[in-house]
């Protein structure tokens, strides 16, 4: 069932415009920072988007205005993903799995982040959410799983609509998104 999501979702991703997905990504950048969430952090990670993502350059930007913190995946050792502080000054590059990085930066516990914007293939009504398939986030995030009423950091889902699936079967280890936004919904 997540194979299907997967391949659903990088399906619908891929078939929207360069247009499309600008102004998706721009209506979605508008709900994230207008969120109550979203205000009140300091210590934000994001992702840096691969080219049919949402893009999260101008939630970035955005952020370091309103004097947050911002922290970007990094992956170690093919199985440990961290969370490394950007600055505007930060350089990026393309690591081994084609994936943006900054160069260097002060590494955060993932405990200490308040949300973390993640990317999404395919995701449900349920906040279920799939990725690419490597298991960083639910790996890095697996001190959330078992949550009685503790959503600290809040991981949101930032995908375009068309990425939404009838139902994802989650697997026992998968880690569960406090919320999806697209440029027409929040669940």
């Amino acid at each position: 069932m997540q194979d299907e999501a997967r391949i659903l979702g990088r399906k619908a991703r891929s078939e929207l415009s360069e247009q499309e997905r600008d102004a998706a990504a721009e209506i979605i950048a508008e709900k994230v920072v207008r969120a109550s969430w979203f205000q009140r952090a300091t210590n934000v990670a994001c992702y840096l988007p691969m080219p049919d993502e949402v893009n999260t350059w101008t939630i970035i930007a955005r952020a370091w205005r309103m004097k947050k913190r911002i922290f970007v995946p990094i992956i170690k050792n093919f199985s440990t993903m961290r969370f490394q502080e950007i600055t505007p000054e930060t350089e990026i590059r393309l690591n081994h799995f084609g994936i943006y990085e900054p160069d260097d930066g002060k590494i955060v516990s993932p405990r200490k982040l308040d949300i973390v914007l993640t990317p999404v293939v395919a995701f449900d009504s349920a906040n279920h959410r799939v990725g690419m398939g490597g298991g960083y986030y639910d790996r890095t995030f697996s001190f959330l799983r078992h949550r009685n009423f503790l959503f600290h950091p809040r991981l949101i889902g930032l995908a375009f609509a068309c990425q939404k699936v009838d139902k994802i079967s989650p697997n026992p280890w998968d880690i569960r998104l406090f919320s999806a936004i697209t440029e027409s919904e929040q669940t």
